[in-house]
């Protein structure tokens, strides 16, 4: 029988009606243990889960309120091990573009990826020499509305071409119907196109480049490419993710996971808590031109 313990409100806890979206998707028992209920209760760790995300502390400085941070980091662990956070990701990303009127399945997507600096050592840590960053990078492949449809996480020094192949490679097996796909210039051969080729050749998926304004210097809300811009806006809200911390890739991509899946739990029970700043105030101001224009 699961113990739960009093618990007070963190501003990172899930509310009542989030934590109804997503209970029915976790594990009830332990499979380490011949399929046993778990120890503590499910919603007490995942508040657990959630409050290191969301401060970016260390496991062992978790309030000794919350679930023990061991038995926590044990659950995090195995879930991302035997793709339970993969699962309940998949899962509201579907309820979610069926409740917004949208099949399941997308047709479009917008992939770039994030460098991120490293604060530990581990597997794949490399450096980007064009963002000067000793890290990892994060791609992501978005839909149309920014929900993440995969992700992949590896060495910064791993060029940005071969990087996406990576994300590219075998996903008409998950999204059949997916045919087009923005991306940013960086990722074109200049020679030989290669990665849109290999992409249209092996993949079908037929890749269209967003050029920068080259007279534009900092940072551009470009069409279609603020779309990540604005996932990745929301995920460095979540401290955790202001570096990678993980000592594992497997481990930074199921950071990755939760940050969304407490962010489409939230949507689903309408209580949005998608954060509000410059991004997301622009992005707004022209899904509200894009929806104006096509009515």
């Amino acid at each position: 029988m699961c113990v739960c313990r009093c618990k007070p409100r963190y501003e990172t806890s899930l509310t009542d009606r989030q934590w109804a979206v997503i209970a029915p998707l976790l594990p009830v028992r332990d499979p380490r243990s011949g399929g046993r209920p778990l120890k503590y209760d499910r919603r007490l760790i995942l508040d657990t889960i959630l409050y290191v995300l969301r401060t970016g502390c260390a496991w062992r400085h978790v309030p000794r309120d919350l679930a023990p941070w061991d038995a926590a980091y044990r659950w995090f662990a195995a879930w991302t091990t035997d793709g339970t956070w993969h699962r309940v990701h998949q899962a509201l990303r579907d309820q979610l573009r069926e409740r917004d009127g949208r099949n399941r399945q997308p047709t479009a997507a917008v992939l770039d990826f994030q460098s991120a600096k490293s604060a530990e050592g581990g597997e794949e840590i490399g450096y980007d020499a064009g963002k000067r960053v000793r890290g990892r990078k994060r791609h992501l492949l978005v839909d149309t509305d920014g929900l993440v449809l995969h992700r992949v996480v590896h060495a910064a020094g791993v060029q940005d071409r071969a990087g996406a192949r990576r994300v590219l490679h075998g996903l008409h097996e998950q999204f059949p119907a997916l045919e087009l796909i923005w991306v940013d210039g960086g990722y074109v051969n200049v020679v030989d196109g290669g990665l849109l080729d290999w992409a249209q050749r092996t993949e079908h998926l037929h890749l269209v480049v967003v050029p920068r304004n080259a007279d534009v210097r900092g940072f551009q809300v470009l069409p279609r490419r603020w779309v990540v811009e604005r996932t990745f806006g929301w995920l460095a809200r979540c401290r955790r993710l202001a570096r990678d911390y993980e000592r594992t890739t497997a481990h930074a991509e199921a950071m990755i996971d939760v940050a969304m899946i407490r962010l489409m739990a939230a949507r689903l029970a309408d209580e949005d808590i998608e954060p509000q700043g410059p991004i997301e105030t622009e992005a707004a101001r022209r899904l509200a031109e894009d929806l104006k224009q096509n009515q």
